[in-house]
This record gives C-alpha cells, structure tokens and sequence, in this order.
C-alpha cells in the first residue's frame, strides 16, 4: 500500500509563488509515476502535471509556463512549484501515483491519492 501526504498549501496573492510537496510511503515507490490534480470548488477534479521516473514530464495548458513538477526518489518526494499564482489557481491540489503506467493525464489511470492541500490566491 503506497500513502500520500501533501503540505504547502496556503493563502497568498495572485503572483506570488508556491511550493507544494507530497511525501510518498509505504511497501514500494520505485517505478511509480507521480501527479498533481487540483479541484476547484463546485468543479470536477483537472490534471495539473504528472512526471515519470526518468523525470519525462507533462503539463496542462492553463499552467505551463508557470508550475514546475519534479521529484526527488531518494526522498520518495514529488514537488510542484507554482508560480506567478492566478485566482483561477485556487484549489484543493491532490497528488497521486501509479506503478508501471507513463505520465497521464486522466484521473482513472491513478490508484493512490494524498487528502489533498488547499491554494487560495487572491486578487
């Protein structure tokens, strides 16, 4: 069983920056493919970004430019540094990971899920 945490989380200005972390546990990372999902309030749940092991990556349109995903293996830790934060970024960001499946962005092709961490940025 593989649990997820995420922290980073907060209240800050549109343009202000952001680092969210998720920390992965439990019998097995190695291999698994990591993401981050966000959900907004009274919408369904969208990709945000997604990287493999080797560090291949995919962004949604409305972030690239602006978020970074990476990981750290040797600490069974994925990142996702946002900057220049919108309004519309205002969210409840939720990690998930995967074993043997490539970078995705559909919702079905990840098993695990963190409890999520909440962005709120201002105008």
């Amino acid at each position: 069983q593989v649990q997820l945490v995420e922290s980073g989380g907060g209240l800050v200005q549109a343009g202000d920056s952001l680092r969210l972390s998720c920390a992965a546990s439990g019998r097995t990372f190695s291999g698994y493919v990591m993401a981050w999902f966000r959900q907004a309030p009274e919408k369904e749940r969208e990709f945000v970004a997604a990287i493999s092991w080797f560090g291949i990556t995919m962004y949604a349109d409305s972030v690239k430019g602006r978020f970074t995903i990476s990981r750290d293996n040797a600490r069974n830790t994925v990142y996702l540094q946002m900057n220049s934060l919108k309004p519309e970024d205002t969210a409840v960001y939720y990690c998930a990971t995967n074993r043997k499946v490539p970078p995705s962005a559909i919702q079905d092709d990840y098993d695990y899920w963190g409890q999520g961490t909440q962005v709120t940025v201002s105008s």
